[in-house]
């Protein structure tokens, strides 16, 4: 039994699909009754609806399970605390294997929800625990946000300069390593770095799908007052507005990518590239 906290996410529901693969019996924790019908639509063996916050819940959730494999909501300022309850949930089940799904360069301060993950991986050298984390890159299906833009207008938007720098990796290469590392031995205390290997500016990602849907997109940058605009109207917290401006800002000074060598190694095949990813839902919008 592998308990998947976080489960409803993007991330949560991939590996779910990739575990089903390998005929894993899995638990899925998510925080509302409709998010445990998505799950159990996509091969949840059970569900168990609570809250990361709540001991009793955590406890709950880890009765039973031989591996863990924790992935915290995106942009929580609390993040190392809730990740302090499910280590002391895992220790206290007596669970096998814990897998916490980190970021590529945790280390990178500037980025608070990079550095609070790190403090996170620091927490887990500590405890005992037979333990493995997993750093992956930007997903390259984050583009999708954009999607209708880029195919209905011809634009690719994003909050930095066009020229930034950027290596992304496929969300489904990503499960596809961590149901490895869940199903196989051989990973105690390792961790990987989950990025392509590919290294695209904006302008290079607009020219792929312009190859890929066979009509011109065009890179723009968005200011960042307007996308602040649309963060708030969305409903963002301030936390998250303030964190994602930062990490626009080290982007865009920086640029942002990793080494494929160990996802090669993981998926024992090249990972995806860009152009690829996208061609895959290119193709499945024209069949719709």
């Amino acid at each position: 039994m592998i308990l998947i906290t976080g489960a409803a996410g993007k991330t949560g529901q991939a590996l779910l699909q990739a575990l089903n693969k390998r005929s894993a019996w899995v638990r899925a924790m998510v925080r509302t009754p409709v998010q445990g019908e998505v799950v159990k639509s996509l091969g949840a063996s059970e569900v168990l609806v609570g809250d990361l916050h709540d001991r009793e819940d955590l406890h709950q959730a880890c009765q039973g399970v031989t591996a863990i494999y924790h992935i915290c909501p995106n942009m929580q300022a609390d993040e190392f605390a809730i990740a302090a309850k499910v280590v002391e949930a895992a220790t206290a089940a007596g669970v096998p294997r814990f897998v916490y799904h980190s970021v590529l360069h945790p280390q990178t301060q500037a980025m608070p929800h990079h550095w609070h993950k790190l403090q996170v991986e620091e927490h887990l050298f500590t405890t005992g625990l037979d333990f493995t984390i997993l750093q992956p890159a930007a997903y390259m299906q984050n583009v999708l946000a954009s999607w209708a833009s880029i195919t209905v207008a011809g634009f690719y938007r994003v909050p930095y300069q066009t020229t930034t720098q950027l290596g992304m990796v496929d969300l489904h290469d990503v499960a596809e390593a961590a149901a490895q590392v869940l199903t196989t031995a051989g990973h105690s205390g390792a961790t990987y770095e989950l990025a392509s290997g590919e290294w695209l500016t904006q302008d290079d990602v607009a020219a792929i799908l312009s190859k890929v849907l066979a009509r011109p997109v065009r890179a723009e940058m968005q200011p960042r007052v307007e996308w602040e605009t649309h963060a708030r109207q969305s409903g963002l917290t301030d936390y998250a507005i303030a964190t994602l401006l930062k990490m626009f800002d080290y982007y865009e000074r920086h640029g942002f990518g990793g080494n494929g060598t160990i996802l090669r190694g993981l998926l024992g095949r090249e990972p995806t590239r860009f152009a690829d990813c996208m061609a895959r839902y290119a193709s499945a919008e024209a069949l719709l």
